[in-house]
């Protein structure tokens, strides 16, 4: 896995999310109005019993205000079985048709005994860097 900076993290229940986020200049297109962000998420499992992530949910906002919501099964095709102090890293990507963002949102867990419980995902911006004119 790529060597990454985590910006922000949050714990919830044990399970500790990290975030890495990086403009990729070469992906995006000012003049197009698209900008391109990949983000590393590394995820913990400080708890004493296994969980297993299965669901994920996005809140996107545009540099306008504009919000997408994406849900779905697990990240990036998989749905890791975290045992204790273990952790999964995974790369994604995020468009936007704005130079600046932000993101937030919460995986769903299952504990072996059945119950499930929200794992909050921080807070993080999608920063262009600044273009000389």
């Amino acid at each position: 896995m790529i060597d990454a900076f985590f910006t922000d993290s949050t714990t919830t229940e044990g399970v500790t999310v990290r975030v890495a986020p990086h403009f990729l200049e070469e992906q995006s297109a000012a003049e197009q109005e698209r900008w391109f962000w990949s983000y590393h998420i590394r995820i913990e499992n400080n708890a004493d019993a296994p969980v297993q992530l299965l669901t994920r949910h996005w809140k996107i906002t545009d540099g306008r205000g504009m919000v997408n919501h994406v849900d779905g099964d697990g990240v990036v095709g998989e749905q890791p079985l975290l045992g204790p102090g273990e952790a999964h890293d995974y790369v994604s990507g995020c468009p936007l048709t704005t130079p600046t963002g932000e993101m937030e949102g919460h995986y769903r867990f299952i504990r072996a005994d059945g119950g499930t419980f929200l794992v909050e995902i921080p807070r993080f911006e999608l920063l262009a860097p600044a273009t000389a004119k």
